[in-house]
């Protein structure tokens, strides 16, 4: 089997140029990310010490909490910078690639893609993860997958007002019509933004059953980050907060509403 390469944009990026170690701790609407992961998560896995792989988990943020609450935990991530902070959580670590993963057939009783998906905008490199995160499974198992939202960079650059610069403009069209952030653009890196509909689709098409799509952050978000940006103050525990994690719970029920999340997450069996 070929080897598959991850884009070198995507490796200098979580190198050089963006921290994904304080993603889901410095900001509001990170940390709003963190929790309803964690809660939705914690929904759907079996009792510890189940095994974890954590593939595409960057520098551990969820293998930390899953290590803790007693899970056996092995994470994979193709940014060497990730799997050197990884080692710290109490999981175990190595460099690779969601489409060529070097567990063998049906040993994880949990495989989560937690990140692998929205950088790999083409189908093929997709299905392809997703082909990989079925084998490793074992019958029946959990698989659990994130996207990024297709209109989440609507939202948020609207919240950062930075809608009305032109480059920025013509990224966020772009998005909203293909999917794809192109690589070279300024902002991101290599990317690409599901549709809820879609991302169900594409686990059913892999082969996965009992899949249900839930919005991660919910539907206010946005006012989270716009407030927090606009005045400078961090609102983490402040009342809006707290009423964006209450929208977000409360707004589960409607599919309609997953539109406005910012990321989307997969639950599903092998």
């Amino acid at each position: 089997m070929t080897i598959p390469r991850v884009d070198s944009e995507i490796i200098d990026f979580y190198t050089d140029t963006f921290d994904e170690a304080t993603r889901l701790s410095a900001t509001a609407d990170g940390a709003l990310e963190m929790i309803r992961t964690q809660e939705l998560l914690r929904r759907h896995l079996p009792p510890a010490p189940a095994a974890v792989l954590d593939v595409g988990g960057g520098p551990g943020a969820h293998a930390r909490w899953l290590t803790a609450d007693g899970y056996r935990v092995h994470l994979v991530d193709p940014v060497t910078r990730h799997v050197d902070q990884a080692t710290s959580t109490g999981c175990t670590a190595e460099i690779g690639d969601a489409r060529s993963l070097t567990a063998g057939d049906g040993s994880y009783d949990v495989v989560l893609l937690l990140g692998p998906l929205y950088h790999l905008p083409d189908r093929a490199d997709r299905d392809r993860a997703l082909a990989e995160a079925r084998r490793v499974a074992a019958p029946g198992g959990l698989v659990v997958a994130a996207a990024i939202n297709r209109y989440a960079s609507l939202f948020e650059h609207t919240a950062t007002t930075w809608l009305d610069r032109e480059n920025v403009h013509a990224a966020v069209t772009d998005i909203l019509a293909t999917g794809v952030h192109e690589p070279g653009r300024k902002g991101f890196t290599t990317a690409y933004f599901h549709t809820g509909p879609q991302l169900a689709e594409e686990m059913r098409a892999a082969g996965f059953h009992d899949v249900t799509v839930h919005a991660v952050e919910g539907p206010t978000w946005s006012l989270l980050k716009a407030a927090e940006q606009h005045t400078g103050e961090s609102l983490l525990d402040s009342p809006l907060f707290n009423a964006a994690l209450a929208a977000a719970r409360a707004a589960e029920p409607y599919p309609d509403l997953l539109a406005a999340s910012s990321h989307l997450l997969a639950v599903a069996r092998a």
